[in-house]
């Protein structure tokens, strides 16, 4: 049985989007497609946040999900936060197609995402690697643009 989720994403400004996630099976990995658009052509930091809670904008989203407690990195590192997807990149059409194979967030048991939130920032995450504490709590990704609750999909 495939496992699916949704998030749409909505900002104060222009950016919004779909996010699509499915997952095979439990041990399976996640695959996220969809599309913002609204962007500033270039790479934006995209990642899951700890609580589903956007009562105030994606300010209380709270930080980034770390169940582990881990120094944030990039997605392809071993040790992250489990809501540490990167960058999706925008093209001089303001919009980024989202295509992503993640084998650390999960649909289901204990530390799935579903009813967290998904946070596309202003600026490029630079995954852990800027040299400074913030860039290994949130990669100086910059200001939330939009944000959206992860629910379970039909």
């Amino acid at each position: 049985m495939v496992l699916k989720a949704v998030c749409v994403l909505k900002g104060a400004g222009e950016t919004s989007g779909t996010v699509h996630f499915e997952q095979e099976s439990d041990s399976a990995p996640v695959r996220i497609t969809g599309e913002i658009k609204g962007l500033t052509p270039g790479d934006h930091g995209f990642h899951v946040h700890a609580y589903g809670d956007n009562t105030n904008g994606c300010i209380s989203a709270g930080p980034h999900y770390n169940p582990h407690n881990k120094e944030h990195a990039g997605p392809k590192d071993a040790d992250r936060h489990v809501g540490d997807l990167g960058n999706v990149t925008a093209g001089e059409d303001n919009i980024a197609k989202i295509d992503i194979t993640d084998k650390i967030i999960t649909l289901t048991g204990l530390y799935s995402i579903i009813g967290r939130t998904m946070v596309i920032h202003e600026k490029a995450d630079d995954l852990g690697r800027g040299g400074n504490d913030e860039s290994k709590k949130t990669g100086n990704a910059g200001g939330r643009l939009a944000c959206g609750v992860i629910g379970i999909a039909e």
